[in-house]
């Protein structure tokens, strides 16, 4: 069993409520949480309107399925969010 952690952090320009970055980052449990082998949950920057702070942790059998697991989320992120990704990081237990 291998599991990695993933983290993101986002920065929101132009952001001036809590209720329009909900709008802008929203979603994130509907797109990743539902997969099985992903568990999502946003992790920092909770008070901030322009950043927000994402971590996903992943399971798989292997190493490779792990990290193929990890490039898919960030690349749907870059498609799909409404946020610049600022801040990337692996950890891989």
């Amino acid at each position: 069993m291998h599991i990695a952690i993933l983290t993101i952090t986002f920065s929101l320009p132009g952001c001036g409520s809590l209720k329009e970055k909900r709008q802008r980052i929203g979603g994130m449990h509907e797109r990743f949480g539902r997969t099985p082998s992903v568990a999502v949950c946003e992790s920092g920057e909770h008070d901030r309107h322009d950043a927000s702070e994402w971590s996903f942790v992943v399971v798989a059998t292997t190493k490779r399925e792990v990290e193929s697991q990890c490039s898919q989320i960030e690349d749907k992120i870059q498609r799909t969010v409404e946020a610049r990704m600022i801040k990337v990081t692996r950890e891989l237990l």
